[in-house]
């Protein structure tokens, strides 16, 4: 993404080896062909959806952001984590398929090329884990696509429902706890790719200024959500 998924920071880490050897990470998101207009919106702000958070420089290298995760090189459930396959806000219009995605060549977390679908974390659990934090991230704009549905999810309130759909057609229902924009090279990953704690779902992509010179997006935009009770 971060989430995220944080796509690198200011630092030359987006897919830092060294980074990369103890962690994977979340790809972020790649300037759309057309430039978008420019927004100063922050999380929750009223601003229609689809409009981006930054204006990408057109001269900018289309070098992909990360999110330091965790580490993929720990060993997999023994049992197969049921992957998640569809993923629904309403409140903001986001209802979009759902890849499984590993880690790339250079160390970070591949997500799909296209920002109208998602990837999960398959190094983590899913929605039908007993523990830990199922992780959802996606471009919030693309070359071949333009503006995807998450950069609708600073627009996303506390209270909001979020269906998952998992593999094999069971829906889990979730209720959004938290919204934040949080710097890439602050980013609380190890909250985020928790494999331990209690279940929740975690959806991340970019936000924030455009960084010409680093060639990705400032901040993550998060949402984190629990399982709907009762």
């Amino acid at each position: 993404m971060t989430s995220q998924v944080r796509a690198g920071g200011r630092r030359p880490l987006t897919v830092a080896a060294a980074l990369a050897l103890a962690t994977g990470v979340v790809a972020g998101c790649s300037p759309a062909a057309t430039p978008p207009a420019p927004s100063t919106a922050t999380v929750g702000s009223t601003t229609q959806p689809g409009t981006p958070v930054a204006t990408p420089s057109p001269t900018a290298a289309p070098r992909a952001p990360a999110v330091p995760v965790t580490d993929a090189s720990r060993p997999l459930p023994a049992t197969p984590v049921v992957p998640p396959v569809r993923l629904e806000v309403p409140t903001v219009g986001v209802d979009m398929p759902v890849d499984p995605e590993g880690v790339a060549d250079d160390g970070s977390m591949a997500l799909p090329p296209d920002a109208n679908r998602a990837g999960w974390y398959r190094y983590g659990p899913g929605p039908l884990s007993a523990a830990g934090t199922t992780l959802v991230a996606a471009h919030v704009d693309s070359r071949l696509s333009g503006v995807g549905p998450f950069a609708r999810l600073r627009r996303v309130g506390v209270g909001d429902p979020v269906t998952v759909t998992a593999s094999g057609g069971t829906r889990l229902a979730y209720t959004v706890v938290d919204v934040t924009r949080v710097p890439k090279d602050t980013a609380p990953v190890g909250a985020w790719f928790d494999r331990d704690g209690a279940p929740r779902l975690v959806l991340v992509t970019c936000g924030g200024a455009w960084l010409a010179d680093i060639g990705h997006y400032a901040d993550n935009v998060v949402v984190t959500a629990e399982p709907t009770r009762g």
